[in-house]
């Protein structure tokens, strides 16, 4: 590890800090309705899409309050109606405009079309498919980049309704979900990606709808170089803690990614919104400190993935150490290390240390970018991105998820401490009671039932890992690698789908029936099976009075609950998936 490595990644995170209390500050103005410097431009706008979709006014000028059953009623209705749109253009692809290469001469096939779908509804955009070479300009604009921001916006309106839920006192509603929807994506995401793109396209993204650029190459060959209108996805992409990239390479390719600077803006917007949806947390719940306990969290777990990557990364392939120990008398081989890290499947122009940043800041939020192959990562580099998604992405998490993911884990935190001093738990001044405590483990069980449950079908099923699903005849190999390497892919898959990351090892077929359909189940789980407990206990926790601080409160901002709520995300992880993780990535390592 080298002075330059940590210098980029105390920058990077310092800039999260600094970001966070002026943008979470505007975010909680926009959410609670109050007039903003944006709004003498796209108040009118606003007003206009709330009389399009027939949302009613009340006297003062805003939306009517909806209860928790009716907010998740209208957050399902909305998500899945945009998915059956987004499956209709792939099934329709080739007589709608803007397909220069005139792709999917079949259109999209059924299956992979409703993995596409779902995954972009459920901001996972994990991609069974080569994009360039699949989707069409028109469905890759039309489709997934408006998902990519309304999947965002429908995450940070359940984040806003749940923090209602603590902020407000013996009301009956959490917020409009159409409204929360609406000022989420016209005031924070429309703003922050106009600028975010026109900065990356300044920087060399590309931004056009050519057609595909032939070039020839040193050895007399074709080849087709891939053009598209880049910048504004990938600004959405990141901003929206989305991921899906436009390339096959994603962040990795130089269309998207081409420079150093690039590369650290790119993984900055992955945790603007999220780092600063937590001191938003505390200006609506009128107590910053609370906020900044929970991004004190977030950045105890994060600093511990990063330093654990790139630590490993640096020592290398402990299999390729010990070869040159034997063959080699260099001072790095003699001790163990393989002499300039590990640095298969990764970029030279980002290096190891900008890699494993990349890799724990991807998935600590629900963002699938990459750029460098999780797959090529040593055993135990690895095992820190499949452990953080794992945890739920609550270390900053996406847009909206990681913090009503990391206030999930709060009531849990609170609850254990209840049991500790042998009192009622209390959280903002709310008690935290049975439902609250149901709801919560309830969404964590359904999290870790699709995960280990789908691993473990895939990883013994024949026809899961032969590829078919009910198909005759032979079927090429599914699993490109056997044993524990194996394992941690299917794994990963998962994992990723189910926290709604869209990240992937990378050495699994997907593309075929059986992981189309079960991996989309598995985002619809990791999704709406999560929100709607959660959303639960939003409502039951608005409906209670506010209760005043006493001397037997539990503090909740200050380092002893930090580190009992960290303490409290680390364990459920490792107590729920340590088995799982022994059979791969852990296994691996000691075989070497």
């Amino acid at each position: 590890m080298t002075v330059n490595g940590w210098l980029q990644i105390s920058c990077f995170i310092l800039l999260v800090a600094l970001c966070a209390k002026p943008l979470g500050t505007f975010i909680a103005t926009v959410m609670e309705g109050r007039r903003n410097f944006l709004s003498p431009v796209l108040g009118p706008l606003e007003r206009l899409v709330y009389r399009l979709c027939g949302v009613k006014l009340d006297a003062t000028g805003q939306p009517g309050d909806q209860n928790w059953t009716r907010y998740a009623a209208a957050l399902l209705a909305f998500s899945g109606f945009s998915a059956l749109l987004l499956y209709a253009m792939q099934r329709l692809q080739i007589w709608l405009p803007f397909n220069p290469r005139a792709f999917s001469q079949n259109n999209v096939s059924p299956d992979l079309a409703f993995n596409t779908a779902v995954s972009f509804a459920s901001n996972t955009n994990w991609q069974s498919y080569v994009p360039e070479t699949t989707l069409s300009y028109f469905v890759q604009m039309a489709g997934l980049t408006v998902h990519n921001f309304l999947s965002a916006a429908a995450g940070l309106a359940v984040a806003v309704a749940m923090v209602r839920g603590f902020s407000r006192n013996s009301a009956s509603g959490i917020g409009n979900f159409w409204a929360d929807l609406t000022r989420a994506t016209l005031y924070i995401l429309l703003p922050l990606s106009i600028v975010s793109a026109l900065f990356l396209c300044s920087q060399g993204v590309i931004q056009n709808l050519n057609q595909y650029t032939p070039a020839h190459t040193l050895e007399g060959a074709t080849q087709l170089i891939a053009q598209g209108p880049v910048a504004s996805q990938e600004a959405i992409k990141m901003l929206g803690t989305n991921g899906g990239g436009f390339f096959n390479a994603n962040s990795a390719h130089p269309f998207e990614n081409p420079t150093p600077l690039t590369n650290m803006f790119q993984t900055f917007l992955i945790f603007l919104i999220p780092g600063a949806l937590t001191y938003t947390f505390g200006k609506m719940v009128r107590d910053t400190r609370q906020g900044w306990a929970l991004f004190a969290t977030m950045t105890l777990l994060w600093f511990g993935g990063v330093l654990a990557a790139y630590h490993f990364e640096q020592n290398g392939t402990p299999m390729l150490a010990k070869a040159g120990i034997e063959t080699s008398a260099t001072s790095d081989e003699s001790s163990g290390v393989q002499s300039g890290g590990n640095m298969e499947g990764k970029e030279t122009r980002f290096g190891i240390a900008d890699s494993a940043l990349f890799a724990t800041v991807t998935t600590d939020a629900s963002c699938g970018a990459i750029n460098s192959w999780h797959d090529s990562f040593t055993p135990l580099g690895g095992l820190v991105p499949l452990f953080n998604i794992e945890l739920g992405e609550v270390v900053f998490g996406g847009v909206g998820s990681g913090l009503y993911g990391m206030l999930m884990f709060a009531i849990l935190a609170v609850f254990i401490a209840g049991l500790m001093v042998g009192r009622t738990p209390e959280y903002l001044g709310k008690k935290i009671e049975q439902k609250e405590v149901k709801m919560a483990m309830l969404a964590m069980l359904v999290l870790a039932a699709s995960v280990l449950f789908f691993a473990a079908g895939s990883a013994v099923a024949d026809f899961a890992k032969a590829g078919y699903w009910n198909s005759p005849g032979p079927a090429a190999a599914n699993i490109n690698n056997p044993g524990a390497h194996g394992f941690s892919e299917i794994l990963y898959a998962y994992a990723s789908a189910t926290g709604n990351n869209g990240s992937a090892f990378a050495g699994l077929n997907a593309n075929t029936p059986w992981y189309n359909l079960t991996l989309g189940i598995a985002m619809l789980a990791g999704r709406f099976l999560m929100l709607l407990p959660l959303l639960a206990i939003a409502g039951s926790l608005a409906a209670k009075k506010q209760i005043p601080v006493s001397a037997g409160t539990f503090p909740t901002h200050g380092p002893l609950f930090v580190g009992l709520l960290a303490g409290v995300v680390i364990i459920v992880g490792a107590l729920t998936y340590f088995p799982a993780l022994s059979l791969g990535p852990i296994v691996e390592h000691l075989i070497q």
